[in-house]
């Protein structure tokens, strides 16, 4: 099917049902549809928790929350959840739908929706299987206009539409609320804009956690040369790992962990000197508004999902390696097995000295 004429577009669905450094690296795509569409409404739907962040970025006009696991729901529970939303979405008659998450619910999803022009991926990432069909009428590739970021899969849409990138950057911007609760967290933590390290322990799985006694380690190097305070950030979750970090840390360290909304870390992360962390979305975050990142990885690779668009460091160990965790590893799951626990201290710490004498 050909595309249709930008001013035929007037309503666009896109479903990412992904984790924030998605919903971050989205937002790229989304500035370029708005370019090629300016008159087109866009609805995302996206997970639950996510929402209202998406809305607040402009990521998105309209976020529908969508859970597509169990998440202890009873079949009929969800089955009753799935049938509410695609009988909301039908209401709007969309021009065009984008399937981004790539997964048989996704899919469904996308047919489901009603848009007359259909954007999915050909290869899909997990192939079909014999008994299914493709639910796209217009087919991206995987990864679009030669860049080897993920990034790129998210937009090849543009291409698959007759689209240019103008600006590949994912860009997210502070609201101003958002500035002002910062403001009000840095004074509490004695914190001046520019004068902290944020620093992301956590991750959504164990195996992408760089130990925090190593970070604690890190912290104090970077203190003891620089004079720069380290500042944790992270969801309420991520408190046990922070706690350890505060005990095991001999320089002040302050933490906002479990106290920021994701609006408001937006603020935060935008304020801060650079970011030191996981490979995890506030990584993404903090590259959205600009700040230097040191990213710390393990199975999977810095070319593939390392910080977009900003002076960074990234590091990960060589692989295949000699397996520090066996019997629990996972091999070929990047969130199953520990190889960043191989990363040293001396090399992450020289990496973030190095980041931060380049912006000095």
């Amino acid at each position: 099917m050909s595309p249709k004429s930008g001013n035929e577009i007037r309503s666009i669905c896109i479903v990412q049902t992904k984790f924030i450094g998605d919903v971050t690296l989205t937002s790229a795509l989304v500035r370029n549809l708005r370019l090629a569409y300016p008159d087109a409404s866009i609805t995302m739907i996206c997970a639950p928790g996510l929402k209202q962040f998406i809305v607040a970025q402009q990521i998105a006009d309209v976020a529908v929350g969508f859970e597509p696991g169990g998440r202890g729901r009873t079949p009929l529970k969800r089955l009753t959840d799935y049938y509410a939303v695609i009988s909301a979405l039908r209401g709007q008659k969309f021009d065009l739908s984008i399937d981004l998450t790539d997964t048989k619910t996704s899919r469904i999803m996308h047919r489901l929706t009603g848009a007359t022009v259909r954007v999915g991926f050909d290869p899909p990432e997990r192939p079909f299987k014999f008994w299914e069909i493709q639910m796209a009428n217009v087919l991206a590739a995987p990864l679009g206009h030669g860049g080897s970021h993920y990034l790129y899969r998210y937009l090849s849409p543009l291409g698959a539409l007759g689209l240019a990138i103008q600006d590949p950057t994912p860009r997210l911007q502070p609201t101003k609320g958002a500035q002002e609760e910062c403001a009000r967290l840095l004074s509490e933590n004695a914190l001046a804009t520019k004068s902290y390290v944020a620093v992301h322990a956590g991750a959504r799985s164990e195996g992408r956690r760089w130990p925090p006694q190593h970070f604690a380690a890190v912290i104090d190097e970077i203190y003891a040369k620089t004079g720069l305070r380290s500042l944790i950030i992270g969801g309420p979750d991520e408190r046990p790992v922070a706690q350890s970090i505060i005990e095991t840390a001999t320089s002040p360290v302050a933490t906002v962990v479990g106290k920021a909304s994701l609006e408001v870390l937006v603020a935060l992360l935008a304020e801060a000197a650079i970011f030191l962390g996981n490979d995890s979305g506030p990584m993404h975050v903090a590259a959205s508004v600009g700040t230097p990142a040191v990213g710390l990885f393990g199975l999977q690779s810095p070319d593939l999902w390392g910080p977009f668009g900003v002076p960074s460091k990234t590091l990960r160990p060589p692989v295949p390696c000699p397996c520090i965790a066996p019997g629990v590893c996972k091999e070929y799951n990047p969130g199953g097995v520990y190889c960043v626990h191989r990363l040293q201290v001396a090399e992450v710490a020289e990496a973030t000295f190095d980041l931060i004498e380049t912006q000095s």
